[in-house]
């Protein structure tokens, strides 16, 4: 039983932002129904996948769900995801999507079936063309400040950062939503875009504040924290390791943990300026840099390693995807956000349930994501009421499809 128990959202998506949300309600308890085509949604290859072409990506974000496979291509199937996304109940009329579909799955056309309907639609942009993280990303800036500090090329960063923020703004929009329907009986529609979502942070950041108050363009910094001091260095061993002074305590205990103690005072000499203050350690972040550097060159990683963690120090070790879920604990079933599950088609390895918990509820272990079609049958009886010679004749017309032997799907 998860904190979200007895609610019912539907899901009709592609790619990560809205399927990231609907993960994100199941893995609290909500019941989510997702409904692709029967040869399977757009992201159904999408990598990574297993050597056979599976898609990893595919059952990363639809853990916990259940799946609904419909010819969309016919007015039997779509009346039959209308009837889905409308059923009635008080804890349902929930409707995620990114694939608006006007005249059909849009808010005037449910609304009018169902009057208190939720749904929360994000679009490419505001205009309603649209984009993807690798595109909204350039758009807003950050690649022009992404990379080695001198260097002229965009660097586009490879976590789709917009998609993950807006996923959970979706989740937030749709909770928001439900409240408002609980406490005054009216439904709506949610819209907003993945380009806006990137918009507002970049204000929220106070980026496009300092492009207006200060007549800037941001430059690159490299591994360098901005406004602060943050920065990688290379070891004795060739390992590397990212070390922050970003608060006063956090540069504190860096300047003690590496013994520089004299050395940044006579520093400070040398630059007539306190180093206490966060924008001269970035402004200096060089000669600090500098300064450090030989503790690092002259040390492997485990010779300070245990001394830096004793001290309160915030620091990391760069690592490789590969060598950090091989190496870190947080990334295994020591932490007890991940469990081992055996999927089908996928083999066995740690997967994540929700990073939250509650004090009010056990924390739930995650479930794999569902077959293509698996719950097909469950869903038309449950949910759509239909009857079992209705929901035979449905598979028989080819209008629906429940789970099949898995094949490689064309990637």
């Amino acid at each position: 039983m998860g904190i979200l128990d007895g609610m019912r959202v539907v899901e009709g998506s592609a790619f990560v932002a809205v399927p990231l949300a609907g993960m994100t309600l199941a893995q609290m308890g909500a019941e989510v129904i997702r409904f692709d085509r029967i040869e399977g949604g757009l992201d159904a290859g999408r990598w990574p996948v297993t050597r056979e072409g599976k898609s990893l990506f595919w059952a990363g974000l639809n853990k916990g769900k259940k799946s609904v496979a419909v010819n969309l291509q016919s007015d039997a199937g779509r009346e039959i995801i209308t009837q889905i996304v409308t059923a009635p109940g008080p804890d349902a009329g929930l409707f995620l999507t990114n694939l608006r579909v006007r005249g059909w799955l849009d808010f005037p056309t449910l609304s009018a079936i169902r009057n208190d309907m939720v749904m929360v639609t994000l679009l490419g942009d505001r205009h309603g063309r649209p984009q993807v993280d690798y595109t909204v990303n350039p758009a807003v800036g950050f690649p022009d400040a992404t990379g080695p500090e001198g260097n002229t090329t965009p660097t586009a960063h490879v976590l789709p950062a917009w998609d993950c923020i807006a996923g959970n703004m979706a989740v937030s929009a749709l909770l928001a939503a439900e409240r408002y329907r609980l406490r005054m009986g009216v439904g709506q529609e949610v819209v907003f875009s993945l380009k806006d979502a990137a918009a507002a942070m970049l204000g929220n950041l106070g980026i496009i504040g300092e492009v207006a108050a200060n007549g800037v363009d941001r430059p690159k910094s490299g591994n360098a924290l901005y406004g602060g001091y943050g920065q990688d260095f290379s070891c004795a061993d060739g390992r590397r390791v990212m070390v922050i002074g970003l608060t006063a305590r956090q540069w504190e205990v860096l300047v003690k943990a590496t013994g520089m103690t004299d050395a940044i005072a006579q520093l400070e000499q040398r630059l007539g300026e306190s180093l206490k203050d966060e924008g001269a350690r970035f402004r200096h972040r060089a000669a600090i840099t500098a300064t450090l550097a030989p503790f690092f060159a002259a040390r492997r990683l485990p010779d300070f390693a245990a001394e830096f963690d004793k001290a309160g120090l915030t620091w990391s070790e760069f690592r490789s995807f590969a060598r950090a879920i091989h190496e870190d604990p947080d990334l295994s079933v020591a932490n007890p956000m991940f469990t081992e599950l055996d999927q089908p088609g996928l083999g066995r390895f740690a997967v994540p349930g929700s990073p939250f918990a509650f004090g009010a509820l056990p924390r739930e272990a995650p479930t794999r994501a569902p077959d293509l079609g698996e719950h097909t049958e469950e869903v038309l009886a449950d949910v759509a009421g239909l009857s079992s010679g209705q929901i035979g004749r449905l598979f028989d017309q080819g209008i629906v499809a429940g789970p099949r032997p898995w094949r490689r799907l064309a990637v």
